[in-house]
């Protein structure tokens, strides 16, 4: 029966494996996995999921002092800092926000001897926004629900599994009473599903380390690398007049579609000849139109368009050749037209700007995560490119950090009213997690 806050919630099997002899794992390796605690775990992924952390809501910092407190209890070394938002907004590479936001806090723990850590799992706390919740089957995506042993909620796999996960394995690393060869370090971001300004603040302080596993739900693969994500608007304009005489003015709805036509074939243009790790999916660099507002009213033949979307970026493309690709297309699509000709479509680029990033295909890591993969879960992982982006460009480009991503969940879940993380694949990730952190900090008795 699992317990939150006094009442019990829901019910689910938990196994706990005993690893010993025989496993190719050492004394002391054994003695971390056998020290994970499954009901912990379970109990705060659950607590973690009633807190509505929205991006850019004050709920997302309540879960970064809730992280900071069960570091801290745990006997890490704690850092935990309000970011300057003014500092962090005039820097040339500010990442861009999509949510208006008034505070964040950065939270980095670190057990172990002095030095710089071994490993880093990183997590996010932010969650996107619920959407419809009629779309919701049991009507309410905070509630953590436990079916069929699995987890339901906004945020059960993006990613606060992930992040149960990192905290079952810190608090893993001390129950077990062995020691650390070098240190290993926890961080806690916000705000990555709007740019990652969490992880960009964490490497502008300083923090580091040898190597970094972002836990975010990878469906049993090992991401290693992500094409990356620019918002951008288009201000499309016509002209107005009474919707009985449409013909005297012009449409800017009308205006729009030889430019949406033109972005459809720009995208298959940049999805012609992926990399390929991306084998198996046809569209790694969507382009995505997210809003259209036109008009203000019924009648009216309406003389504005705004539309919103997203560029895929390709691996390995600097951002600002993807900006000038988008631009171009648009600006051959007014240079053929006779309205747009004399009216041009104003590109501008707000919100969210996720360049790609990747780990170079030979670093130990990512032999070190298969190893640990075949160890604990039995099985061999694939090596794959993710068509999103994420703080992994932060950790490799700024910070200089080899980052790949592995952790519980399937993204396919992600952002959809059927979010969900099946228990029996979080707990498989996190033991994997578990082999891999012992074996980097170098774990003895």
């Amino acid at each position: 029966m699992l317990y939150l806050r006094g009442r019990t919630i829901a019910t689910f099997s938990v196994v706990n494996r005993t690893y010993g002899p025989g496993t190719g794992l050492t004394p002391a390796e054994t003695r971390v996995l056998n020290a994970i605690d499954e009901q912990a775990l379970v109990d705060e992924l659950v607590a973690m999921i009633r807190v509505p952390s929205v991006t850019g809501s004050d709920a997302e910092s309540d879960l970064q002092h809730w992280h900071t407190s069960r570091l801290t209890t745990l006997g890490f070394d704690v850092d935990t800092w309000k970011l300057d938002l003014d500092d962090l907004a005039d820097h040339p590479d500010h990442p861009g926000t999509e949510a208006a936001r008034t505070e964040g806090y950065g939270v980095v723990g670190v057990l172990g001897p002095s030095g710089i850590p071994a490993l880093v799992l990183q997590g996010h706390v932010d969650v996107v926004p619920t959407g419809d919740l009629d779309n919701w089957v049991d009507r309410d995506p905070w509630s953590g629900a436990i079916k069929q042993n699995v987890v339901h909620g906004r945020g059960a796999c993006d990613m606060k599994a992930g992040a149960a996960a990192n905290l079952a394995i810190a608090r893993a690393l001390v129950a077990s009473g062995v020691k650390l060869e070098r240190p290993f370090a926890l961080h806690a971001v916000i705000s990555e599903e709007d740019g990652g300004i969490g992880a960009f603040a964490t490497m502008l302080r300083g923090h580091t380390g040898e190597a970094a596993v972002i836990t975010e739900p990878t469906s049993g693969n090992v991401v290693v690398a992500n094409a990356g994500a620019l918002t951008f608007a288009l201000r499309v304009h016509g002209h107005a007049t009474h919707g009985s005489s449409r013909l005297a003015g012009h449409s800017a709805l009308d205006a729009f579609l030889p430019v949406h036509a033109a972005i459809a074939e720009l995208e298959r243009e940049r999805n012609a000849h992926p990399d390929a790790l991306f084998d198996g999916n046809v569209l790694p660099y969507p382009i995505s139109i997210g809003t259209v507002r036109a008009g203000d009213w019924a009648s009216s033949v309406p003389d504005l368009l705004i539309a919103e979307g997203r560029l895929g970026v390709q691996l390995d493309e600097p951002p600002a050749e993807a900006r000038a690709a988008l631009e171009r297309a648009v600006a051959d699509a007014c240079s053929r037209d006779p309205w747009l000709r004399d009216h041009p479509v104003e590109v501008t680029w707000p919100g969210g700007q996720f360049a790609s990033g990747r780990i170079d295909a030979g670093h130990p890591l990512v032999d070190e995560v298969v190893d640990s993969i075949r160890v604990a879960e039995g099985r061999d992982a694939s090596l794959v490119g993710a068509p999103y982006g994420s703080d992994l460009r932060h950790y490799a480009d700024i910070g200089g950090i080899p980052t790949l991503h592995y952790g519980p969940g399937d993204v396919r879940l992600a952002h959809g009213p059927r979010e969900q993380v099946d228990i029996d694949e979080l707990l498989r990730a996190t033991r994997t997690l578990a082999v891999l952190t012992a074996r980097r900090c170098g774990v003895h008795l």
